[in-house]
């Protein structure tokens, strides 16, 4: 990982087409504008890893409901059995 310091209105460049530009600095944090193509993907870490774990909670939700709804038909089954 490179640490750099950087004041407003310093920019760094990424390869030949990303530019982060320090827009604002303050105690609460730090505003960057970021030039870069459209096809590069600019996402928040922490939105991206909240999605991630909503992701992972519908998973297990819908492994909970498919759970839930095997075992009715397995009582189906069975009931069908003994009729």
């Amino acid at each position: 990982m490179l640490v750099l310091y950087r004041k407003k209105g310093d920019s760094i460049l990424i390869g030949e087409d990303i530019t982060l530009t320090v827009v604002e600095s303050s105690s609460d944090g730090v505003r960057l504008a970021i030039d870069a193509p459209r096809d590069v993907a600019i996402l928040r870490k922490e939105l991206l890893e909240a999605a991630e774990v909503n992701r992972e909670a519908a998973a297990a939700k819908a492994d909970a409901a498919n759970k839930k709804a095997l075992l009715k038909m397995n009582e189906i089954l069975k009931k069908k059995e003994h009729d």
